[in-house]
Protein backbone atom coordinates (compact mmCIF):
# COMPACT_ATOMS: atom_id res chain seq x y z
CA UNK A 1 0.00 0.00 0.00
CA UNK A 2 2.91 2.37 0.80
CA UNK A 3 4.35 2.05 -2.72
CA UNK A 4 0.92 2.48 -4.31
CA UNK A 5 0.31 5.66 -2.31
CA UNK A 6 3.70 7.04 -3.35
CA UNK A 7 2.97 6.37 -7.03
CA UNK A 8 -0.39 8.08 -6.67
CA UNK A 9 1.16 11.24 -5.22
CA UNK A 10 3.90 11.22 -7.84
CA UNK A 11 1.32 11.08 -10.63
CA UNK A 12 -0.69 13.84 -8.98
CA UNK A 13 2.44 15.99 -8.68
CA UNK A 14 3.24 15.53 -12.36
CA UNK A 15 -0.29 16.59 -13.32
CA UNK A 16 -0.18 19.63 -11.05
CA UNK A 17 3.25 20.77 -12.19
CA UNK A 18 2.46 20.06 -15.82
CA UNK A 19 -0.69 22.11 -15.62
CA UNK A 20 1.22 24.89 -13.92
CA UNK A 21 3.83 24.98 -16.67
CA UNK A 22 1.25 24.94 -19.44
CA UNK A 23 -0.56 27.81 -17.72
CA UNK A 24 1.99 29.60 -15.48
CA UNK A 25 0.63 30.81 -12.17
CA UNK A 26 1.28 34.49 -11.51
CA UNK A 27 0.31 36.88 -8.76
CA UNK A 28 -3.25 36.54 -7.53
CA UNK A 29 -4.34 33.58 -9.69
CA UNK A 30 -4.46 31.03 -6.86
CA UNK A 31 -5.22 31.77 -3.26
CA UNK A 32 -6.72 30.07 -0.25
CA UNK A 33 -6.98 26.31 -0.01
CA UNK A 34 -6.07 25.67 -3.66
CA UNK A 35 -2.75 27.46 -3.27
CA UNK A 36 -2.10 26.02 0.16
CA UNK A 37 -2.52 22.45 -1.05
CA UNK A 38 -0.05 22.97 -3.90
CA UNK A 39 2.51 24.49 -1.56
CA UNK A 40 1.99 21.74 0.97
CA UNK A 41 2.75 19.12 -1.65
CA UNK A 42 6.24 20.53 -2.35
CA UNK A 43 6.88 21.13 1.33
CA UNK A 44 5.81 17.56 2.05
CA UNK A 45 9.36 16.61 1.06
CA UNK A 46 11.33 19.84 1.13
CA UNK A 47 10.53 20.67 4.75
CA UNK A 48 11.44 17.19 5.99
CA UNK A 49 15.13 16.44 6.53
CA UNK A 50 14.37 12.73 6.43
CA UNK A 51 13.04 12.92 2.87
CA UNK A 52 15.54 15.25 1.16
CA UNK A 53 19.28 14.94 1.35
CA UNK A 54 21.90 17.60 0.79
CA UNK A 55 23.56 17.59 -2.62
CA UNK A 56 27.32 17.83 -3.06
CA UNK A 57 28.07 19.92 -6.14
CA UNK A 58 31.14 19.46 -8.38
CA UNK A 59 32.63 22.54 -6.69
CA UNK A 60 32.62 20.64 -3.41
CA UNK A 61 29.89 22.86 -1.95
CA UNK A 62 26.94 21.36 -0.13
CA UNK A 63 23.51 22.46 -1.35
CA UNK A 64 20.65 22.08 1.11
CA UNK A 65 17.22 21.29 -0.33
CA UNK A 66 15.34 22.04 2.88
CA UNK A 67 12.84 24.91 2.77
CA UNK A 68 11.50 26.57 5.89
CA UNK A 69 7.66 26.61 5.78
CA UNK A 70 7.71 29.67 8.06
CA UNK A 71 9.99 31.63 5.73
CA UNK A 72 8.00 30.61 2.66
CA UNK A 73 4.71 31.60 4.32
CA UNK A 74 6.07 35.09 5.06
CA UNK A 75 7.29 35.66 1.50
CA UNK A 76 5.51 38.35 -0.51
CA UNK A 77 5.24 35.84 -3.33
CA UNK A 78 3.35 33.34 -1.21
CA UNK A 79 0.97 36.03 0.00
CA UNK A 80 -0.09 36.92 -3.54
CA UNK A 81 -0.38 33.35 -4.80
CA UNK A 82 2.86 32.76 -6.71
CA UNK A 83 3.72 29.06 -6.58
CA UNK A 84 6.95 27.07 -6.65
CA UNK A 85 6.84 26.22 -10.37
CA UNK A 86 6.71 29.90 -11.35
CA UNK A 87 10.45 30.04 -10.58
CA UNK A 88 11.33 26.33 -10.76
CA UNK A 89 9.98 26.00 -14.27
CA UNK A 90 12.55 23.35 -15.21
CA UNK A 91 11.04 20.88 -12.73
CA UNK A 92 7.94 19.20 -14.12
CA UNK A 93 8.25 15.57 -13.06
CA UNK A 94 8.98 13.42 -10.03
CA UNK A 95 11.63 12.23 -9.44
CA UNK A 96 13.09 15.60 -10.34
CA UNK A 97 15.58 15.76 -13.21
CA UNK A 98 19.24 15.88 -12.21
CA UNK A 99 20.55 19.41 -11.82
CA UNK A 100 23.74 20.13 -13.80
CA UNK A 101 24.97 23.15 -11.87
CA UNK A 102 28.62 22.99 -10.85
CA UNK A 103 28.40 25.48 -7.95
CA UNK A 104 25.88 27.26 -5.77
CA UNK A 105 26.73 30.53 -7.48
CA UNK A 106 26.02 29.09 -10.91
CA UNK A 107 22.65 27.88 -9.63
CA UNK A 108 21.79 31.32 -8.19
CA UNK A 109 22.74 33.12 -11.38
CA UNK A 110 20.60 30.73 -13.42
CA UNK A 111 17.50 30.95 -11.22
CA UNK A 112 17.49 34.73 -10.72
CA UNK A 113 16.63 35.14 -14.41
CA UNK A 114 13.13 33.93 -13.55
CA UNK A 115 12.54 37.31 -11.92
CA UNK A 116 12.22 39.02 -15.29
CA UNK A 117 8.95 37.19 -16.02
CA UNK A 118 7.13 39.35 -13.47
CA UNK A 119 9.58 42.19 -12.89
CA UNK A 120 10.74 42.93 -16.42
CA UNK A 121 11.25 46.68 -15.91
CA UNK A 122 13.41 46.35 -12.82
CA UNK A 123 15.23 43.38 -14.32
CA UNK A 124 16.12 45.45 -17.39
CA UNK A 125 17.45 48.24 -15.17
CA UNK A 126 19.77 45.81 -13.38
CA UNK A 127 21.33 44.82 -16.71
CA UNK A 128 22.68 48.37 -17.08
CA UNK A 129 23.81 48.67 -13.47
CA UNK A 130 27.26 48.71 -11.92
CA UNK A 131 26.61 45.20 -10.61
CA UNK A 132 25.88 43.79 -14.07
CA UNK A 133 28.98 45.50 -15.46
CA UNK A 134 31.08 43.85 -12.75
CA UNK A 135 29.62 40.44 -13.65
CA UNK A 136 30.33 41.02 -17.35
CA UNK A 137 33.91 41.85 -16.43
CA UNK A 138 34.21 38.43 -14.76
CA UNK A 139 33.14 39.02 -11.17
CA UNK A 140 30.36 36.44 -10.85
CA UNK A 141 29.95 37.30 -7.16
CA UNK A 142 28.39 40.63 -8.19
CA UNK A 143 24.88 40.65 -6.70
CA UNK A 144 21.78 39.48 -8.53
CA UNK A 145 18.12 39.84 -7.51
CA UNK A 146 18.10 36.98 -5.00
CA UNK A 147 21.24 38.23 -3.23
CA UNK A 148 19.41 41.38 -2.19
CA UNK A 149 15.80 40.24 -1.99
CA UNK A 150 16.20 36.61 -0.95
CA UNK A 151 14.86 33.51 -2.68
CA UNK A 152 12.14 31.70 -0.72
CA UNK A 153 11.89 34.41 1.94
CA UNK A 154 11.33 37.53 -0.20
CA UNK A 155 10.14 40.35 2.04
CA UNK A 156 9.45 44.07 1.44
CA UNK A 157 12.91 45.54 0.89
CA UNK A 158 12.40 48.55 3.18
CA UNK A 159 10.65 47.07 6.21
CA UNK A 160 12.35 48.19 8.35
CA UNK A 161 14.08 50.85 6.26
CA UNK A 162 17.45 50.17 7.90
CA UNK A 163 17.33 46.72 6.31
CA UNK A 164 18.43 48.28 3.01
CA UNK A 165 21.80 49.24 4.43
CA UNK A 166 22.11 45.88 6.17
CA UNK A 167 21.60 44.19 2.80
CA UNK A 168 24.30 46.31 1.17
CA UNK A 169 26.69 45.50 4.01
CA UNK A 170 26.91 41.89 2.81
CA UNK A 171 29.25 43.12 0.07
CA UNK A 172 30.14 46.65 1.21
CA UNK A 173 30.86 46.03 4.90
CA UNK A 174 33.49 48.74 5.60
CA UNK A 175 31.45 51.40 3.79
CA UNK A 176 28.27 50.55 5.68
CA UNK A 177 30.23 50.55 8.95
CA UNK A 178 31.35 54.12 8.21
CA UNK A 179 27.76 55.00 7.34
CA UNK A 180 26.53 53.62 10.70
CA UNK A 181 28.65 56.20 12.50
CA UNK A 182 27.61 59.10 10.26
CA UNK A 183 24.93 61.65 11.07
CA UNK A 184 22.64 59.86 8.63
CA UNK A 185 23.29 56.25 9.61
CA UNK A 186 23.24 56.84 13.36
CA UNK A 187 19.67 58.17 13.38
CA UNK A 188 18.46 55.67 10.79
CA UNK A 189 19.72 52.57 12.56
CA UNK A 190 19.36 53.91 16.09
CA UNK A 191 16.06 55.77 15.75
CA UNK A 192 14.53 54.46 12.50
CA UNK A 193 14.38 58.05 11.24
CA UNK A 194 12.45 58.11 7.93
CA UNK A 195 13.99 61.39 6.71
CA UNK A 196 17.64 60.38 6.34
CA UNK A 197 19.00 58.78 3.16
CA UNK A 198 19.85 55.10 2.87
CA UNK A 199 22.20 53.60 0.27
CA UNK A 200 19.57 53.40 -2.47
CA UNK A 201 18.53 57.05 -2.08
CA UNK A 202 21.95 58.15 -3.30
CA UNK A 203 23.08 55.24 -5.47
CA UNK A 204 19.78 54.16 -7.00
CA UNK A 205 17.92 50.90 -6.57
CA UNK A 206 18.15 48.60 -9.59
CA UNK A 207 20.01 50.94 -11.95
CA UNK A 208 23.01 51.54 -9.69
CA UNK A 209 25.65 53.54 -11.54
CA UNK A 210 29.39 53.86 -10.97
CA UNK A 211 29.84 56.60 -8.33
CA UNK A 212 33.45 57.15 -9.46
CA UNK A 213 32.46 58.78 -12.74
CA UNK A 214 32.44 62.51 -13.39
CA UNK A 215 28.74 62.41 -14.29
CA UNK A 216 27.84 61.00 -10.87
CA UNK A 217 30.09 63.50 -9.10
CA UNK A 218 28.68 66.49 -10.98
CA UNK A 219 25.11 65.44 -10.13
CA UNK A 220 25.85 64.94 -6.43
CA UNK A 221 24.90 68.50 -5.33
CA UNK A 222 21.41 68.00 -6.78
CA UNK A 223 21.27 64.64 -5.03
CA UNK A 224 22.03 66.26 -1.67
CA UNK A 225 19.57 69.05 -2.45
CA UNK A 226 16.81 66.46 -2.58
CA UNK A 227 16.74 66.68 1.21
CA UNK A 228 18.76 69.78 2.06
CA UNK A 229 16.69 72.09 -0.15
CA UNK A 230 13.44 70.66 1.19
CA UNK A 231 12.09 73.30 3.57
CA UNK A 232 9.63 70.92 5.21
CA UNK A 233 12.31 68.37 6.13
CA UNK A 234 14.93 70.93 7.13
CA UNK A 235 12.51 72.78 9.42
CA UNK A 236 12.14 69.62 11.52
CA UNK A 237 15.82 69.75 12.42
CA UNK A 238 16.28 73.52 12.57
CA UNK A 239 18.54 73.46 9.52
CA UNK A 240 18.59 76.05 6.69
CA UNK A 241 17.01 74.99 3.41
CA UNK A 242 18.88 77.52 1.27
CA UNK A 243 22.34 75.89 1.37
CA UNK A 244 21.99 74.58 -2.18
CA UNK A 245 20.92 77.98 -3.54
CA UNK A 246 23.93 79.61 -1.88
CA UNK A 247 26.24 76.88 -3.19
CA UNK A 248 24.97 77.41 -6.77
CA UNK A 249 25.97 81.09 -6.55
CA UNK A 250 29.41 80.32 -5.14
CA UNK A 251 32.50 79.91 -7.31
CA UNK A 252 32.43 76.16 -6.68
CA UNK A 253 28.79 75.82 -7.72
CA UNK A 254 29.09 78.03 -10.80
CA UNK A 255 32.19 76.15 -11.97
CA UNK A 256 30.51 72.76 -11.53
CA UNK A 257 27.45 73.99 -13.45
CA UNK A 258 29.59 75.19 -16.37
CA UNK A 259 31.51 71.93 -16.61
CA UNK A 260 28.32 69.90 -16.31
CA UNK A 261 26.70 71.85 -19.15
CA UNK A 262 29.69 72.06 -21.49
CA UNK A 263 32.00 69.13 -20.66
CA UNK A 264 29.98 66.55 -18.69
CA UNK A 265 32.54 63.76 -19.06
CA UNK A 266 35.64 65.78 -18.10
CA UNK A 267 36.81 65.50 -14.50
CA UNK A 268 37.37 68.80 -12.73
CA UNK A 269 38.37 69.73 -9.20
CA UNK A 270 35.72 72.27 -8.24
CA UNK A 271 34.36 71.19 -4.88
CA UNK A 272 31.05 69.38 -4.55
CA UNK A 273 29.30 68.58 -1.26
CA UNK A 274 31.16 65.33 -0.61
CA UNK A 275 34.58 66.95 -1.03
CA UNK A 276 33.99 69.05 2.07
CA UNK A 277 31.52 67.03 4.14
CA UNK A 278 32.64 63.49 3.36
CA UNK A 279 30.82 60.70 1.57
CA UNK A 280 29.59 57.90 3.81
CA UNK A 281 31.15 59.33 6.98
CA UNK A 282 29.32 62.69 7.08
CA UNK A 283 29.14 64.17 10.59
CA UNK A 284 27.38 67.21 12.03
CA UNK A 285 29.31 70.41 11.40
CA UNK A 286 29.39 70.93 15.18
CA UNK A 287 31.09 67.55 15.73
CA UNK A 288 34.83 68.11 16.40
CA UNK A 289 35.61 65.15 14.11
CA UNK A 290 33.68 66.64 11.17
CA UNK A 291 35.65 67.70 8.10
CA UNK A 292 33.96 71.12 8.28
CA UNK A 293 34.27 71.71 12.03
CA UNK A 294 36.19 74.80 13.09
CA UNK A 295 39.15 72.59 14.00
CA UNK A 296 39.32 70.80 10.63
CA UNK A 297 37.95 73.27 8.09
CA UNK A 298 41.31 74.78 7.13
CA UNK A 299 42.79 71.31 6.50
CA UNK A 300 39.76 70.47 4.36
CA UNK A 301 40.22 73.63 2.28
CA UNK A 302 43.94 72.95 1.92
CA UNK A 303 43.22 69.70 0.07
CA UNK A 304 42.40 71.89 -2.95
CA UNK A 305 44.07 75.13 -1.84
CA UNK A 306 47.43 74.06 -0.36
CA UNK A 307 48.55 77.68 0.05
CA UNK A 308 45.58 78.64 2.22
CA UNK A 309 46.68 80.43 5.40
CA UNK A 310 45.09 80.69 8.85
CA UNK A 311 42.86 83.61 7.82
CA UNK A 312 41.39 81.67 4.87
CA UNK A 313 38.41 80.20 6.66
CA UNK A 314 37.57 83.48 8.35
CA UNK A 315 36.90 85.03 4.94
CA UNK A 316 34.70 82.12 3.83
CA UNK A 317 31.01 82.41 4.54
CA UNK A 318 30.24 78.80 3.70
CA UNK A 319 26.57 78.07 3.10
CA UNK A 320 25.45 80.94 5.29
CA UNK A 321 23.95 84.15 4.08
CA UNK A 322 26.13 87.17 4.74
CA UNK A 323 24.89 88.84 7.94
CA UNK A 324 26.00 91.54 10.37
CA UNK A 325 26.07 89.04 13.23
CA UNK A 326 28.20 86.34 11.56
CA UNK A 327 30.46 88.27 9.17
CA UNK A 328 30.29 92.00 9.92
CA UNK A 329 33.24 93.01 7.70
CA UNK A 330 31.93 91.07 4.68
CA UNK A 331 28.44 92.42 5.42
CA UNK A 332 29.63 96.05 5.26
CA UNK A 333 31.72 95.45 2.12
CA UNK A 334 28.77 93.73 0.41
CA UNK A 335 26.42 96.52 1.49
CA UNK A 336 28.82 99.13 0.13
CA UNK A 337 29.09 97.44 -3.26
CA UNK A 338 25.34 96.73 -3.32
CA UNK A 339 24.85 100.53 -3.33
CA UNK A 340 28.05 101.59 -5.12
CA UNK A 341 27.77 99.35 -8.20
CA UNK A 342 24.22 100.41 -9.21
CA UNK A 343 25.10 104.08 -8.62
CA UNK A 344 28.19 103.83 -10.84
CA UNK A 345 26.21 102.01 -13.53
CA UNK A 346 23.40 104.58 -13.48
CA UNK A 347 25.88 107.48 -13.57
CA UNK A 348 27.61 105.81 -16.52
CA UNK A 349 24.28 105.45 -18.32
CA UNK A 350 23.43 109.10 -17.64
CA UNK A 351 26.90 110.18 -18.80
CA UNK A 352 26.52 108.23 -22.06
CA UNK A 353 23.06 109.67 -22.64
CA UNK A 354 24.33 113.22 -22.00
CA UNK A 355 27.23 112.63 -24.41
CA UNK A 356 24.81 111.43 -27.07
CA UNK A 357 22.63 114.54 -26.56
CA UNK A 358 25.69 116.82 -26.62
CA UNK A 359 27.03 115.32 -29.86
CA UNK A 360 23.58 115.41 -31.44
CA UNK A 361 23.19 119.11 -30.58
CA UNK A 362 26.63 119.86 -32.05
CA UNK A 363 25.76 118.16 -35.31
CA UNK A 364 22.48 120.01 -35.55
CA UNK A 365 24.19 123.39 -35.00
CA UNK A 366 26.83 122.65 -37.61
CA UNK A 367 24.22 121.77 -40.15
CA UNK A 368 22.34 125.01 -39.65
CA UNK A 369 23.11 127.90 -42.18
Amino acid sequence: MGKLKLLFFAAAAALILGAGLANPVWAGEKTGEEFQETSKYCLGCHSDAAKVKDITLPSGETLSLLISPEHLAQSVHTQVGIECEACHSNISTYPHPKQEYTSKRELSRAYYQSCQKCHSTNYSKTQDSMHAQAATAGNLDAPVCTDCHGAHDVRPADEPRALISETCSKCHGPIVEAYRKSVHGAVLIGEDNPDVPVCTDCHGVHNIQDPRTEQFRAQSPEMCAGCHANAEIMSKYNLPANVYDIYKLSWHGVDVSVYKARWPTIWHDSAVCTDCHGVHDILKASDPASMVSSQNLLATCQKCHPGAGPNWTGAWTGHNEVSLERTPFVFYVQSFYTIFVPVVLWLSVIYVILQIIRNTVKRVRRSMP
